[in-house]
């Protein structure tokens, strides 16, 4: 523990020093590093996809930096510091876990979770849904609304019945997209069928948002199979047709 203290003791001292003596840290506000921390939670994300522990080490360390700087910056306007951050963090932490810090029992995570959303709301949260972020992006916040319902009881109690919904949803597509006159009632039905389908993947236990991601990556290897292909034959993509970019796909995935 003594080894742990004096790491963060270090950083704490190093932010200090930045925040007196660099040009670049000095002029930082929570506005101008926010954008930033978006960014390396995003490379963050990318190194843990790709299972590198070597990298998720060091961007793990980016993102520290950002909250230790936003807490610095707060302290310099008396607003907070880090001593509140953990000391906030580990109430909350103790309050939500009442099968470890008291007498509350839990018979599986599924309980946990449900509790955890009781908690918050008898912390004074006026809807379940209040802790979603706005800014989240589509897919993720899809999937955090939907489990969030889900731990009051709002959900399908059988797979079956999420199939029927994504049944339902992709029948009502095609009879919109069949009608060709309505562009804002085709999205909507879009939308509806994606939904079903995020609460589909969030009841097969995958995270759609990572699912995606790995065809993206999946795709942009195949793709660029098929450019590199075309390299070797002296030509440029746009010079091959369909039916010779299918061949080199089907070698991409064969390969």
């Amino acid at each position: 523990m003594q080894e742990k203290l004096k790491a963060f003791e270090r950083l704490l001292g190093i932010m200090d020093d930045l925040r007196e003596k660099c040009p670049w840290d000095k002029k930082q506000t929570m506005e101008s590093l926010r954008h930033l921390t978006i960014e390396e939670t995003y490379e963050l994300t990318d190194a843990i996809l790709a299972g590198n522990m070597t990298e998720i080490k060091k961007e793990l360390g980016d993102v520290l930096l950002h909250i230790v700087f936003y807490a610095k910056i707060a302290s310099e306007t008396n607003d907070f510091t880090i001593t509140e951050v953990l000391d906030s963090l580990s109430d909350k932490l103790i309050s939500r876990h009442p099968h470890i810090y008291g007498d509350v029992q839990v018979k599986d995570d599924e309980e946990v979770k449900q509790n955890w959303e009781k908690l918050k709301l008898k912390e004074g949260n006026k809807s379940v849904l209040g802790g979603v972020p706005k800014s989240l992006p589509s897919v993720i916040k899809a999937l955090r609304i939907q489990d969030k319902a889900a731990q009051v009881g709002f959900d399908w109690p059988h797979i079956k019945q999420v199939w029927d919904k994504v049944d339902e949803e992709m029948i009502e597509l095609k009879q919109e997209t069949i009608k060709e006159n309505n562009d804002t009632k085709t999205e909507a039905e879009f939308g509806d069928l994606m939904f079903a389908m995020i609460n589909l993947a969030r009841h097969l236990n995958i995270n759609p948002d990572d699912a995606l991601e790995k065809t993206n990556l999946k795709f942009i290897q195949r793709f660029q199979y098929i450019e590199k292909s075309a390299e070797k034959h002296g030509k440029k993509i746009t010079d091959l047709s369909l039916n010779q970019m299918e061949e080199y796909w089907q070698d991409a995935k064969n390969g």
